[in-house]
Formats: structure tokens, sequence, C-alpha cells
């Protein structure tokens, strides 16, 4: 592959592009060097290219995103834009944005060399990455998205032709699909063969709180197979991981977003998809002595405590996914509730797309999914102190002050994510510190009819009006809670009650 002229692509909410400068030499073609930084505009973003001349080539790139993880992005490839790079521990106690490099290599070698040179990061950071799990690679480049250039759509087409490819031995018998399917790094001083993609998450997503919590004492139970965990509320989420990721492009609400979509066996790790180390499962692990890693058998929210049951080997993952699936497994919830709630059984309709924030609709529509819990008992208790709130880094949301809040127990009967705090949000009683769901539920109260699928719901003159209006109803979201919320996963149960088990009292009672 020849050198030839760099395009980077960047995603913009707004204008104001940053000159952007890469690198003069190195074995890598770079797709794109993006970061995510705090905006206030929710509407999807633009491709913005600039041109720098150098031995670097940039296509577009593919960015998950959501108003929760990415409310704007500017481009940015400067390296006197970035921090200095060190180590990833200890853990710092400020955010750091997101930022994603997308890589070819174009001449083979060590993964370690690759990225330090590309990137011009030091060769510790970049194995710290790779120990952290946020180095990803694939055969062949993924299809970038159709708001691509020219010049990138060429680039792509260079790497990815078929005379190129015949010539590849690593992919022979794989079609181009399978060959763009993205595995983890394990190794730094992994080989890459020219033409290989490389996803680089250079500032994973970190989780200080992991390293406050005395993970022994949050221990419940330890079985020959398994181990339930009282999972501490701001720490990585039990995200299920899988070993093959594959790039797809997903149109919603005529904004072209690119998500990822996941395929091939499951390993379930536990932590997000850039951090398996900051994560419950690791640090159980690590708690208990146990010389194989735990593995988590399913979800639950990071701002969500309560029970977790973690797996010690991958055949009882099997037989908890199996007991799941036969509604086995039976799962209670405590929840703060800003306002009080109706005994008995709440249904709604939740839109299928993987995507925060989730939509409910309180009317059916076809192929959304029921979303059903029932409420057990609420009762009134006294709303968390000040300085309770402060302890747990609970979020001023806006909510007016009072003093009651409402305790409702929760039969978790279908188990959607999110489920229960988009369906009190939808009922106006938004959980406590919930500050995706809460700003939402205060538009609806002050605007009646905001809401395109609630209650007050007005009728639309045409089809790109909804839509408009569904995209003005995500934009009075926040963003995801930072640590805790009002929900607990207080009871968790399979085999008729054979298993059982209970967390500890929930954060707003001590």
């Amino acid at each position: 592959m020849g050198s030839v002229a760099a395009t980077v692509a960047s995603m913009l909410f707004s204008g104001g592009c940053r000159s952007l400068a890469v690198p003069a030499a190195g074995r890598s073609l770079i797709i794109s060097r993006t970061t995510l930084r705090n905006h206030r505009n929710k509407n999807a973003p633009s491709w913005c290219c600039r041109s720098s001349h150098n031995s670097y080539t940039a296509l577009a790139t593919e960015s998950e995103f959501s108003k929760t993880d990415s409310e704007s992005l500017t481009a940015s490839t400067s390296s006197d834009s970035f921090p200095k790079y060190d180590r990833l521990l200890p853990c710092p106690l400020h955010k750091t944005p997101p930022r994603v490099e997308h890589l070819v290599v174009s001449e083979g070698g060590p993964v370690l060399e690759h990225i330090c040179k590309a990137l011009e990061l030091p060769p510790l950071y970049v194995k710290d990455l790779i120990q952290f799990g946020a180095v990803y690679y694939a055969l062949v480049c993924p299809q970038p998205p159709p708001t691509a250039t020219e010049e990138q759509i060429r680039v792509y087409k260079e790497v990815t032709e078929p005379s190129v490819l015949r010539q590849r031995a690593s992919i022979k018998g794989k079609t181009v699909r399978e060959a763009q399917k993205t595995f983890r790094i394990t190794h730094a001083d992994q080989f890459v063969e020219p033409g290989t993609y490389l996803r680089v998450h250079v500032h994973p997503k970190r989780f200080p709180r992991c390293y406050e919590i005395d993970w022994r004492s949050r221990i419940i139970a330890v079985a020959e197979s398994y181990v339930v965990l009282d999972k501490p509320a701001g720490t990585s989420k039990s995200q299920i991981q899988h070993s093959t990721i594959v790039i797809a492009l997903r149109l919603t609400l005529r904004l072209a977003r690119l998500v990822e979509f996941v395929g091939g066996r499951t390993q379930l790790v536990g932590g997000t998809t850039d951090n398996i180390e900051e994560s419950c499962a690791t640090f159980a692990t690590r708690a208990l002595g146990l010389t194989a890693p735990l593995m988590t058998t399913h979800q639950i929210d990071n701002c969500t405590e309560g029970c977790v049951v973690l797996a010690r080997t991958k055949e009882y993952c099997s037989v908890f996914h199996g007991k799941i699936r036969v509604k086995k497994v039976k799962k209670l919830y405590r929840a703060l509730a800003s306002s009080p709630m109706p005994t008995g059984i709440i249904t709604h309709y939740m839109r299928p797309i993987n995507m925060a924030p989730r939509l409910i609709s309180e009317d059916f529509i076809k192929g959304w999914h029921m979303c059903q819990l029932e409420i057990q008992e609420c009762r009134k208790v006294p709303w968390p102190t000040p300085a309770i709130q402060d302890k747990y880094h609970v979020e001023d949301c806006g909510w007016p002050y009072q003093d009651s809040a409402y305790e409702c127990k929760i039969n978790l009967l279908t188990g959607r994510t999110h489920q229960i705090r988009a369906q009190f949000a939808a009922c106006r009683a938004p959980l406590i510190g919930d500050s995706m769901y809460m700003p939402a539920a205060i538009a609806d109260m002050s605007n009646p009819g905001l809401n395109p699928f609630g209650k007050y719901k007005r009728d639309f003159s045409s089809e790109s009006e909804k839509e408009t209006a569904v995209v003005n109803w995500i934009a009075q979201h926040g963003k995801e809670p930072g640590v805790a919320i009002g929900l607990q996963a207080c009871q968790i149960s399979w085999d008729d009650d054979e298993h059982f088990y209970e967390s500890g009292s929930p954060w707003w009672r001590c």
C-alpha cells in the first residue's frame, strides 16, 4: 500500500474545527482520531475532514454514541491536545474524554510497536491498555459509514481490494464479514500483519470507586460453582463481553450512527468494552484469592447496587443462562422513587433499539418489547439527607425539594435494560439520583404532550413531524449517573428458591 495524503475524519456537533496534526512517520494507516467532548447539543454529528500530508492515511471512523456518553464530539489530533501519558494506574479521580483511535497496519510486526509509533504513546501505557482489554483487532478493516468522503472510501477500497485480500493467507476460507470480526488483543508482543485493523481505546472508562470498596465484605456467598456479590453502586456493571464484535451500521430516526453488534460465542468476563480490569468480577476474584477469574452471568447497571451472580466456570455460565432463559431465576428490587407508585402490575412497551435512553410507550406498538414489573409494596420513607447523598455522590437532578421519598419493592417480570428506571420515570415517579430519566420526567410534567409516547401524546400530521418530536424527547434526557441511584437488586433466587440470596441494606438506609 503506497503512501497517500492523510484525511482525518472527525465527528462534530458544532463548528469550530481545530487544526489537525498527525505524526510524520510510522507503520500504520490512521483511519481516524476521534475525541469525545462534553457539549449540550444532542443532535447527530456531521463529518468534518481536514488534510495533512504525511505517510498516514485516515478514513472515517465508527463511534457508538448516544447522548449519555458523547454529548459532543470534537476532533483534535495534535499531540499537544492530549494529556501526558504515563501509566493507567493509579486510577485518576478526574474523568478524561473518550478517545478512540482506528488504525490499519501497513507493515507487519508486534502490535505494541505499531501502536506506540502510530499514536506516539509510551510502551508502558500501551501495555496497560492491552492489560485493560482496550485494544482490538480485525483481520480486515470494517467498512466506513455512508458519510465518508471519496478519499476515505478510496483508501478503504485500497486495503480491501480482492486482489490484496487474496494474497493474505490468514483470511483464506473466511468471508470478508467473518474477517471483519474484532477480537481483543491479549499480548503486547502479538504479531499483526499488513492490512490488520486496530481499534485502540486510548482513554478507557475508569471506575475509581473500585479502589474504595472492601470487596471481601461484599461477598454474600461462595459456592462450588458460583459466587454471589453485593455489588456496590458506581462500580463497573456486570456487562456481558463477547469474543467477537462486528461493526455494523444502523440508521435510527434518519440519524446515521455506527454501533457495535455482538456475535460469536460468549465469553463472560465483566467490565466494559474498554476496561475489564476495573470490574466487579476482577476485584471479587482478588478478594477471594481465586486463581481462575470469576465471570458475570447477568447484567446490572453501574449505578445500581445489589445481588450479582458470578460464575466460577464457563460451564456454570451456560447453566445459569439456561435458567434465565426458562425463567427459573427470580429477581426482586428495591427502588427509591420521588413519587408514590400504585401496587400491582405495570406494563409498558420498549423501543427495540439498543441505545440509551430507552424509550417506552404506554400503548402497544408493533415490534416493541413488552416491559412488565409488579410493585409489591410502596411505603413512605424520609428523603435521603444531604450527607448521605454526598457520600454516595447522588446527583441533584432538579427535582423539587420534599421531605419524603417512596421505597418500592419490585418483582421484575421482564428483564429489559433500564426497565425499572424508564417505567418509573414514565409514571412521573423517577428514581432519586437518576440523572438520565429524571430530567425527562420533569420536562414531561411541566409540558404535557412533550413525550410522543406518553399518556398525553399528541397526534402528528406526518411521520417526519413525529420523528422530530422523538428526537426532541430524547434530548430531554440527561447523562448516565456517575455513582448511585435509588435502585438495589435486593434479592435473587433460582430453582424454586433452592438458591436464595439477599443483599444488605440499601445506601439510602445507611
